[in-house]
């Protein structure tokens, strides 16, 4: 605080009547407050409009936000001021920040206008996420993260109303091994199997595509996913 502002609140309080002394604001102790501090980067109530670099958090599955605490806190995923924040929380606190951002219901907002990516690259992204690669085994997003791109309960978040630097970035901590799940490990399985092409391509086509009215994730899979993963650990068809 600046002096000039100091001595101005000090002498607002000399000159205050008597009987009239100011009492603070009481903060309200609620979940909703002391989450407000993720305002900082990920947007207001964590809408995260125009943070190219910061997800949104509204509306992810619990269980999907929850994971991504507890990896921020034990070392799994690396981001200074995310690991410092959460370094002593519990996994009750944690569990309790996940479960009020899901329930958040917020607007999306519209998606990118244009991309600066050439039409061979979104056809190629398009590709990826609607069938995959079999030759270089490679499944398709939908198999994962539902048809409609938006997730799956309980661990899977949905890809849809993300910016593409976001995206790409996320891809990329996968192939250069700085981002890591409880095993099974799936998107580590995967991400090693993408060239820089194909994560510029996906993400470049993802960003471009409107999220549905119905933007919460579906309950489950029509069927088993392609290969084991512990985001779905009650649903993977694997031992």
């Amino acid at each position: 605080m600046k002096l000039s502002c100091i001595v101005v609140c000090l002498f607002m309080g000399v000159m205050a009547p008597e009987g009239h002394a100011t009492t603070p604001a009481r903060v309200p102790d609620t979940i909703a407050q002391r989450a407000a501090a993720c305002i900082a980067c990920h947007g207001r109530e964590s809408a995260a409009v125009n943070a190219d670099y910061f997800p949104r958090l509204a509306g992810k599955p619990a269980g999907y936000l929850f994971n991504q605490l507890l990896s921020f806190r034990d070392g799994r995923r690396f981001h200074a001021d995310m690991n410092h924040m959460v370094q002593y929380l519990s996994d009750d606190y944690l569990r309790e920040i996940a479960d009020y951002f899901a329930a958040l219901t917020l607007p999306y907002p519209p998606p990118a206008g244009r991309s600066d990516a050439s039409a061979e690259a979104l056809a190629h992204g398009r590709t990826l996420v609607l069938a995959g690669d079999a030759a270089r085994g490679i499944p398709a997003c939908v198999q994962c993260h539902g048809a409609a791109l938006t997730g799956v309960q309980p661990g899977i978040p949905g890809l849809v109303g993300l910016p593409r630097l976001y995206l790409s970035s996320q891809l990329g901590a996968w192939v250069s091994d700085e981002r890591h799940a409880l095993a099974p490990d799936c998107m580590t399985a995967v991400g090693r199997k993408l060239t820089s092409a194909d994560i510029n391509a996906v993400a470049s086509w993802l960003a471009l595509q409107p999220v549905p009215a119905d933007a919460s994730a579906i309950p489950a899979l029509p069927n088993p996913l392609p290969l084991p993963c512990s985001a779905l650990p009650t649903r993977r068809g694997t031992p």
